[in-house]
């Protein structure tokens, strides 16, 4: 097990202040707009969204007047569906050497962005094959700016890229450090096209995001700091929307939450990009490869296993209870089980099913990222115990 190293100060612990981000965020209304000339990295953009998303909220068009307002070209690539596809981002990547790309421009959710940075590594090294990009020692990927249309994910401003394995429902993360996007673009209003069931999901993502980073080894009083930021504004929107139905006017009823759930999912991107996430993440990919369960609940769905087994090492009881304490007057007990409440899952798993999705993601390196590190047949009791 790995802790970083602390120091005593006066009787007081204190732990690594060091911190890394190199992304540059610009928020508010009509972000695109005002900053045209600063997005605009080159002459030639390939601009990376999914088949409706960037153009059903407006981000697409800001984005087309932004670059054709300072001269530059576009093109546009809008083959990223859901959990992208390796060979997905590599076919993107050859198209942006077709059109000359030299930057690129990322609208849409977790899977846009994402996928941004693997095209944009496939685009400037045409001599790998699609799985080398984990491995090869790969040229400088083009510059990217992101900029998010859900309150999630916080890929706008790390280096993670999440990708599906073809033909083997597996998901493998592909970071690099010249990943980082240049400029997070933050505009609520890209955001409030977004259904209340998604709402919630893309929450509860960015929710775990911070419980997750908060007890991670890796964590320092920095990244710490944005997890509390995140989760406190998290958890409260998150309580205002489980009072919320579907009707006609539930779009609006969501609108003054939609600054505080951008700016909360992007501290917790902030906090991930230091310190990573923990289990809840590979136990939940199962769930949305195979059971098409929306990512932010099939992790959130976890918490009361999270938060139990944590318990069970004295550091992580010691950070559950500082992480609840600085965010909400609940009990960790009381929030784990809001979160798998306000997640809402339900889904039955046969045998063969549990020892296939153990199976799947028994090597991921995320188990490492809190003070309990569950086994593999910890792994299966928790499954058995939620869907069997």
């Amino acid at each position: 097990m790995r802790y970083l190293p602390i120091l005593m100060l006066k009787g007081k612990i204190t732990m690594s202040f060091d911190f890394y981000m190199p992304t540059r965020i610009i928020s508010g209304r009509d972000s695109v707009k005002n900053n045209a000339k600063q997005i605009a990295l080159g002459q030639k953009c390939l601009i990376i969204t999914g088949r409706n998303s960037a153009k059903a909220c407006g981000a697409l068009a800001d984005v087309t007047a932004a670059l054709e307002s300072v001269g530059a070209q576009w093109a546009v690539y809008d083959e990223i569906t859901e959990n992208p596809l390796v060979s997905v981002c590599y076919d993107g990547g050859k198209y942006a050497r077709e059109v000359g790309a030299d930057f690129i421009i990322a609208i849409g959710g977790g899977s846009p962005l994402d996928a941004s940075k693997a095209i944009a590594a496939y685009a400037t090294n045409p001599n790998i094959a699609p799985l080398d990009i984990y491995t090869a020692p790969l040229v400088k990927p083009l510059p990217i700016v992101a900029i998010p249309t859900t309150a999630g994910t916080g890929s706008e401003v790390n280096y993670y890229s999440v990708l599906t394995i073809d033909g083997k429902n597996v998901k493998k993360t592909y970071k690099n450090s010249d990943s980082y996007p240049k400029y997070a673009i933050l505009d609520p209003k890209y955001t409030e096209s977004l259904g209340l069931y998604y709402t919630v999901s893309t929450a509860l993502d960015a929710f775990c995001h911070c419980i997750e980073a908060y007890l991670s080894p890796k964590a320092t009083e920095i990244s710490r700091a944005f997890a509390v930021q995140g989760g406190k504004k998290l958890y409260y929107v998150l309580g205002e929307l489980a009072k919320l139905s579907d009707g006609d006017d539930v779009l609006d009823r969501i609108k003054p939450y939609r600054y505080d759930l951008l700016t909360a999912a992007c501290a917790g991107g902030i906090t991930i990009n230091t310190a990573g996430t923990s289990f809840n993440h590979p136990l939940g990919y199962n769930l949305t490869l195979y059971k098409g369960i929306p990512h932010g609940r099939a992790c959130g769905v976890f918490m009361e296993e999270y938060v139990a087994y944590n318990r069970k090492h004295p550091e992580g009881a010691r950070l559950i209870d500082e992480f609840c304490s600085a965010i909400t007057g609940d009990t960790p007990e009381v929030m784990a089980a809001n979160i798998v409440k306000w997640s809402a899952v339900d889904v039955k798993l046969t045998d063969a099913e549990i020892t296939l999705y153990v199976e799947n993601v028994k090597g991921a390196g995320n188990y490492a990222n809190s003070p309990y590190v569950i086994c593999d047949e910890e792994k299966k009791e928790i499954y058995v115990k939620l869907f069997g």
